[in-house]
């Protein structure tokens, strides 16, 4: 059987991801120049966890 896991732990990672991507859009709309590389590095976090989740679910 797997073990009970708390709150904390289940939502800990999809709120992080939240919280990055919120902060990503917005740098995204307040500046332009260094601002836009911050805004789109923070954008791909995201998405290279759902291609590793995905991933790793494959195998």
């Amino acid at each position: 059987m797997s073990r009970r896991r708390g709150l904390r732990s289940i939502f800990a990672v999809p709120l992080l991801l939240a919280l990055v991507s919120i902060a990503g859009l917005v740098v995204a709309l307040t500046g332009d120049g260094w601002r836009d590389a911050v805004a789109w590095a923070a954008l791909a976090i995201p998405v290279f966890a759902v291609g590793w989740a995905m991933r790793v679910r494959r195998t």
